[in-house]
């Protein structure tokens, strides 16, 4: 499995596990980034912080320490 940091730009994927415990899986949660649920990668950063995504029909921007909590197929 892959993190959501190693999607390329234009992949959808879909959410299979969060890693992280506490209060940051609750954060990356609460945005959306929930088991099953479908991620189109819309944009990256030239530094590659933030990762901009699509999820539920909203544009959403993750950092790169949140994006490798998240493991997708």
């Amino acid at each position: 499995m892959r993190t959501l940091r190693e999607v390329k730009i234009g992949e959808t994927v879909k959410v299979k596990k969060l890693t992280g415990e506490g209060a940051v899986k609750r954060r990356i949660m609460d945005m959306g980034l929930t088991k099953g649920v479908e991620v189109y990668v819309r944009k990256v950063a030239p530094l590659g912080d933030p990762v901009e995504v699509t999820i539920r029909g909203y544009e959403l921007s993750i950092r790169k320490a949140d994006a490798e909590m998240v493991l997708v197929e």
